[in-house]
């Protein structure tokens, strides 16, 4: 068992449970409609991903138990598509906007800097220091934290914050800081680090 069978099976049944939600809540409203669109999308997006440039930490090899577990906690992610449709909130003009903006930018960052990564380590291994990650080491991680930002702040609530917090507190900075000490081994991290932030672009 892949951990990557557990994520990907979440991802791609998120637009059914979205849609399951406004069936059986009967809210066809705008903003579940734009819900729907962004993180349904989002969920293929991330599956085509995986079979053109899949990500090689999560074909670790698993229990069935820890699988499952995986899938469990990434339900704190459908916190917000529930808050949204089960109180009928309906998010508004500015609103909508912000949350279009953030999934549009965080996507070309996320799906961008991991292609990058993928196809540049399968003709030259070793530490990349250009495009999506010469001012920052973990592009991926920023773009994703602005895709699921987008998703909560439709919810209008802080409450659609609680998945993406727990994720980036217990999965994304412990990620982060592995990564920088795996790549503190070449000779040239010293002077990258130095001018990329770890999670923030370092402007100047």
């Amino acid at each position: 068992m892949k951990l990557k069978y557990a994520i990907n099976l979440h991802k791609g049944s998120t637009a059914f449970f979205v849609l399951g939600l406004m069936f059986y809540y009967n809210n066809f409203s705008t903003g579940a409609w734009v819900y729907l669109a962004l993180h349904g999308s989002y969920g293929f997006l991330w599956l085509l991903k995986d079979r053109v440039f899949p990500d090689k930490q999560w074909e670790e090899k698993v229990s069935v138990g820890y699988a499952l577990f995986a899938f469990v906690a990434l339900g704190l992610y459908w916190i917000a598509p529930w808050l949204l449709i089960h109180d009928y909130r309906e998010p508004q003009g500015a609103i909508l906007a912000a949350a279009i903006s953030l999934n549009m930018f965080g996507g070309v960052l996320h799906f961008g800097s991991d292609a990058q990564k993928y196809f540049t380590l399968q003709y030259r291994k070793g530490l990349i220091t250009e495009g999506f990650f010469a001012r920052c080491r973990n592009t991926n991680y920023l773009g994703e934290l602005m895709i699921y930002c987008g998703f909560a702040l439709l919810t209008l609530s802080w409450m659609g914050f609680i998945g993406i917090a727990v994720f980036f507190a217990g999965a994304f900075v412990p990620n982060m800081l592995k990564k920088d000490k795996s790549i503190s081994r070449y000779p040239e991290f010293a002077a990258y680090k130095e001018r990329s932030g770890l999670f923030f672009p370092k402007m100047w």
